[in-house]
């Protein structure tokens, strides 16, 4: 018998289809190729394995399933001011609005003071100084916006008088027909400049 012949036959033989005669000549031919019968234990040895696979019925192991889903990875869990970030887009957005306007207006509130002057007649303000001063003869039709100064009224304003961080003066003669503000606190100054850009949002 040759070493061909003697693997397929091992196969027959282990699956118990071989005929007692070839039985005896695959026997005879293992004892006499020592290459033939490693082979031989190795095929009998897996099918040996495959048997006990097959044949003992094996529940999962408690134990094993809870091992093998320890090692898998965790879900990270989300932070809970994620999620109500994730929940309210709008009142994240107004908040970071709010923050990021405290934080430039402060900055700027910090900087260097200098005088600012704001009216559509500024041609009929004398500036003297830190000082604005609206003489007597004069009329300023619209509103007057000084920061950082100082503000004498002694003529006629048709609109709202600002002033921030400064001081105000109002003459016998003054007459403001608008609003007088003044402010010189930060947090008001702050909510201010808030109003008045929601204010000039709502008019666009």
């Amino acid at each position: 018998m040759d070493c061909k012949l003697a693997v397929s036959l091992m196969h027959d033989y282990l699956d118990n289809d071989l005929s007692e005669p070839k039985q005896l000549e695959l026997k005879q031919h293992l004892q006499e190729c020592a290459e033939c019968r490693v082979n031989f234990e190795k095929l009998e040895h897996t099918d040996m394995l495959l048997f006990s696979l097959t044949h003992h019925a094996t529940k999962p192991s408690d134990d094993l399933a809870d091992r093998i889903m320890g090692m898998l990875p965790k879900p990270k869990k989300q932070k809970a001011w994620v999620t109500w970030v994730r929940n309210h887009p709008a009142l994240t957005a107004a908040a970071m609005f709010v923050v990021v306007m405290l934080f430039s207006t402060i900055s700027f509130w910090n900087q260097e003071n200098q005088l600012v002057v704001k009216s559509d007649e500024f041609e009929k303000l004398v500036i003297e100084g830190d000082t604005v001063i609206i003489p007597a003869d004069q009329v300023i039709a619209g509103d007057i916006t000084v920061e950082n100064g100082k503000a004498k009224v002694y003529g006629q304003v048709n609109g709202n008088l600002t002033v921030i961080d400064g001081e105000l003066f109002q003459a016998s003669t003054a007459h403001i027909a608008g609003q007088v503000k003044d402010i010189d606190k930060a947090m008001d100054w702050i909510w201010y400049k808030i109003s008045n850009l929601f204010t000039d949002v709502a008019y666009r």
